[in-house]
């Protein structure tokens, strides 16, 4: 593997601004990540802060111990409990077969971030993966993409849900998950490693009792080398450590929502989109029904309650809630604006690996952040990957197109172009003069035809237009005819297209990591981990 870098436009303005450092960091970022010395003002602020640190841990020890908790994560759990580490932190939802590639890649920036600071710092950092358990948007994780006649088809697995439950509480079919995969994996065509791989799946299957689990068995099985830990926001544990967090946040949810509206203000006078989708009610507490498997958004009503909906079919009480928070926590999780608030309560995060979407919207968080005497962590972008696979380059190099044009969707372009270049002139003159002949003569013959019975138009412009469809179609046929002489250069765009930028997306945007183990071996992702990133905000290409 060997990597290169190039420079490519983020994916919205802020995030293109915020990387670039021609933001006003200031107005939205308690620290500016261009400044060399951000690692270390940051860790200096952290250890003027209480963490928790003995029961997160014992916590993390618990979750992960079925997983098989070797040295490395064992270290770093141990590690927790010192009042001199610190953690980088990143998260994810639990995706089917790790959902796309980008997990990964959110996964290989904490781990190398943490590695990275530790030796810069001289101090203890532990990588940390924030799995997003309480998230309920199943169709965000319930599929994958994979090749079909040459074109990316979603595999959605087969599962009904009416309700709105925890993706945690989603429950594994074992026989349907099997199923399901063996379709994913059979459909990368048959390697050396398929059975290997097959097997290592069904076996985390097996052992998987949600979603989740899961999600948290594939993440383990690749980085506990790394010796990342993993946490579930949606563990009933985790929720016991909370309860004094949620017990501010329901005190201060009004307070909490003005802070983020006027933050929104200030990032719309400079000239930006609001990121988070807020009104003036917000609680932004979903409350959690186990039993019906129901999470809701809860609002305030302007009377110290807390309520489902303009119609109240659900309310509490303040006191409800307080008492709600602290015998059953497990009854309440965050929204995007207070997610990040109980992330900061519970971990000594030196630095959160964001993608580009999360910098804009932790932009609109700094008043929330102030509300609890808390400063938010150095938010950097994570590591943009493209897997250049050797076929590809060979493509590009025959084609002549410049990666950059291929990392930005314009291979198209140029497969229009080419297109356009293998046109018969010739053809395209006659076809398009015997659109105009039958324009001129057909309306001289209705014309006429008119004359005797004007009754006739309707039948007159159905075979004007039947006829021009038949010179359409045999014109059609005659350039597809041609089309297929040139075919070998044109499924080499199409291919490139397909690798690098299928629909019109960012490879990590679509596809999965298991077309890759399949096709190189299951040490794929553990080489990935190996390779040293400089986190520059430049894209990384990695050729096979």
């Amino acid at each position: 593997m060997e990597i290169k870098d190039l420079v490519l436009p983020a994916i919205n303005q802020f995030a293109s601004d915020y990387i670039s450092g021609r933001l006003k960091t200031d107005n939205f970022f308690h620290y500016d990540i261009n400044d060399e010395k951000v690692y270390e003002k940051r860790y200096s602020d952290l250890m003027n802060r209480h963490f928790y640190r003995k029961d997160l841990a014992d916590h993390i020890r618990q979750y992960m111990d079925p997983f098989g908790i070797n040295d490395a994560v064992r270290i770093n759990i141990e590690a927790l409990t010192s009042e001199g580490s610190a953690v980088v932190i990143g998260g994810q939802q639990a995706g089917l077969l790790s959902g796309p590639l980008y997990t990964i890649h959110k996964a290989l920036s904490v781990i190398k971030l943490a590695e990275q600071q530790e030796k810069a710092l001289n101090k203890k950092v532990i990588p940390v993966f924030w799995i997003a358990g309480e998230d309920h948007d199943i169709q965000e994780v319930n599929h994958v993409y994979t090749m079909q006649n040459g074109k990316p088809d979603k595999v959605t697995f087969p599962m009904y849900i009416t309700k709105k439950p925890m993706v945690s509480d989603v429950k594994l079919d074992y026989a349907a998950a099997v199923a399901w995969v063996e379709k994913v994996i059979e459909s990368y065509g048959e390697t050396n490693y398929t059975n290997e791989l097959l097997q290592n799946v069904k076996k985390l299957v097996e052992e998987s009792s949600s979603f989740s689990d899961f999600f948290a068995r594939l993440m383990h099985a690749w980085f506990k080398g790394s010796g990342l830990l993993l946490i579930d926001a949606a563990d009933p544990g985790l929720r016991k450590l909370e309860t004094e967090y949620f017990t501010s946040m329901i005190k201060n949810a009004e307070f909490i929502t003005d802070a983020v509206l006027s933050q929104q203000n200030l990032v719309e006078e400079a000239g930006y989109k609001k990121a988070i989708d807020i009104h003036s009610n917000a609680a932004n507490l979903f409350y959690y029904d186990s039993k019906n498997q129901e999470r809701t958004l809860l609002e305030l009503d302007g009377k110290g309650n807390f309520i489902a909906d303009k119609t109240a079919s659900l309310s509490f009480t303040q006191t409800d809630m307080l008492q709600m928070a602290e015998t059953r926590p497990e009854s309440l999780s965050n929204n995007v604006v207070t997610r990040p608030i109980m992330q900061e309560s519970l971990f000594p995060v030196l630095a959160f690996i964001a993608g580009p979407g999360e910098a804009a919207y932790w932009a609109e968080l700094k008043q929330a952040f102030e509300l609890f005497d808390m400063k938010m962590p150095p938010i950097v972008p994570r590591l943009n990957l493209t897997i250049v696979e050797r076929s590809i380059e060979t493509d590009l190099n025959e084609l002549a197109i410049p990666l950059e044009t291929a990392l930005t969707g314009k291979t198209n372009d140029a497969l229009d172009q080419y297109l356009k270049s293998i046109e018969d002139e010739t053809l395209v003159n006659l076809h398009q003069k015997l659109i105009r002949n039958l324009e001129e003569s057909h309306g001289d013959f209705a014309e006429q035809a008119l004359k005797i019975d004007g009754s006739l138009r309707p039948l007159l412009d159905k075979n004007r237009e039947f006829i021009q469809k038949q010179l359409d179609f045999i014109y059609e046929k005659t350039d597809e005819m041609n089309r297929r002489k040139h075919h070998i250069v044109i499924n080499k765009y199409e291919r490139i297209t397909a690798s690098l930028h299928p629909l019109n997306s960012p490879q990590e945007r679509i596809w999965n990591p298991f077309y890759y183990l399949n096709k190189y071996g299951p040490d794929f992702i553990t080489d990935l981990a190996e390779l040293e990133y400089e986190f520059n905000n430049k894209h990384k290409v990695i050729f096979l």
